[in-house]
């Protein structure tokens, strides 16, 4: 197995802890803006939030979620902790392949089919069914998204469950 250095764990671990705070940060961001909609008072306001959280989905969420596994495959690849020997890390991989599978074939498409609506129908859009239900879907699961990332998190701090038994 290969290893690196500890100069260059130290740098794996920070890029890895850069990418959460971004993917994290950026969910927390959308939600807030997601909340924003109920108070909004015109049609260009209205597309500006879409557009905001669709760009915060495109340039942050998603280099950040590849930013996240790809630096973790390198830390269970070029150190000790391995792929499978701990249940803990297991849990993270997948939540986090989960997380980016649910945010490619729903979440993202929930925000962009939000943004391309509010596009066209402006303040209209707050009486289509379809952007109604993108909006309520991407609320829900959206938070609950933040929420799993966020325990993620706390899975790395207190590595539970310990070392797999063989």
């Amino acid at each position: 197995m290969k290893t690196i250095s500890l100069t260059g764990k130290a740098w794996l671990k920070g890029f890895h802890i850069f990418f959460a705070c971004l993917w994290i940060g950026a969910a927390v961001s959308m939600m807030l803006l997601a909340f924003v909609r109920g108070h909004i008072s015109n049609g260009d306001e209205l597309w500006a939030v879409n557009i905001s959280i669709k760009l915060l989905d495109d340039f942050i969420i998603i280099p950040s979620a590849i930013g996240c596994l790809i630096t973790g495959i390198l830390f269970s690849w070029l150190t000790n902790w391995g792929f499978f020997k701990f249940n803990w890390i297991v849990v993270k991989y997948i939540i986090n392949i989960a997380a980016i599978l649910f945010g490619t074939f729903f979440l993202g498409p929930w925000v962009n089919g939000m943004e391309a609506i509010s596009k066209v129908e402006r303040l209209l859009s707050l009486q289509n069914v379809t952007y109604l239900h993108y909006a309520k879907m991407n609320i829900y699961f959206g938070t609950l998204q933040a929420l799993i990332l966020i325990l993620a998190v706390f899975i790395s701090v207190f590595k539970p469950w310990g070392k797999k038994k063989r």
